[in-house]
């Protein structure tokens, strides 16, 4: 046998056992990365609503245990109401996180975030306060945007100036949440502050994509907004919807 077929051989039989190593590790892996991204996404919806704290360490039976005591999931229907979902994290669909405590009346909602970065998807959660105007947190988990730049929207300074802006106008129609070009205390009113965020210098096709998204997302999950800053009427004609619980 030549030295040239030895070594055709031997590097193909190199690729074969290498290629079965690592189809073995991924699949031997899936279930923990299914886990790993499932406490991920838990995580992220508890920072939304201040129930774990930033740049803190939590083992995952801790994630699980909070989310249990504290979160409920549901699906939306066609008409805006929820319907009772299992605990698959799954987010196909209109899912929706209620906050409460002890069956409690709703603290906030949270509500998944999809959209268009510039180079790929945002991947995250908001977090609306149980008046269904107030926003109460924004997480992001995953994104494509450049580090030192888009890829700012991850940090605490860019998502803490979500906290306590409103999705409705001073006259309460809805109006979504935008992020601005530059510092909001430089380009708006006092009217119109509560519905900006201090945008990202340098990262502006990204504020733009985000707003966008955050908008079509928040418009699609208006009639709970809706329902809940108009709680007393809705709920004399919906008593059991989780959020008229008194």
């Amino acid at each position: 046998m030549s030295d040239t077929l030895k070594s055709v051989l031997f590097a193909a039989g190199l690729c074969l056992v290498c290629s079965t190593l690592l189809t073995a590790a991924s699949a031997g892996l899936k279930d923990i990365q299914q886990k790993n991204i499932m406490i991920d996404r838990r995580m992220n919806i508890l920072k939304s609503v201040g129930i774990i704290k930033e740049n803190e360490t939590y083992a995952s039976d801790q994630i699980n245990s909070l989310f249990a005591a504290n979160i409920t999931r549901y699906m939306i229907d066609s008409s805006g109401l929820p319907i009772k979902a299992g605990d698959d994290d799954e987010e196909e669909g209109m899912p929706i996180y209620l906050y409460s405590e002890k069956d409690g009346p709703v603290e906030a909602y949270i509500i998944p975030v999809n959209t268009n970065g510039l180079w790929g998807k945002i991947l995250g959660y908001l977090a609306i306060a149980g008046d269904g105007s107030t926003i109460k947190g924004f997480t992001v988990y995953k994104h494509s945007e450049t580090p030192g730049l888009g890829g700012e929207i991850e940090q605490s300074w860019f998502r803490n100036n979500f906290v306590g802006k409103k999705i409705i106008n001073d006259k309460g129609g809805f109006v979504s949440i935008s992020i601005a070009k530059g510092k909001v205390d430089d380009r708006f009113p006092e009217s119109r502050k509560n519905n900006y965020v201090d945008g990202i210098s340098g990262a502006t096709i990204t504020g733009k994509k985000l707003t966008t998204g955050l908008k079509e997302i928040l418009t699609a999950y208006e009639p709970v907004s809706l329902s809940l800053r108009n709680n007393r009427s809705y709920c004399e004609t919906n008593k059991d919807t989780p959020w008229c619980r008194k």
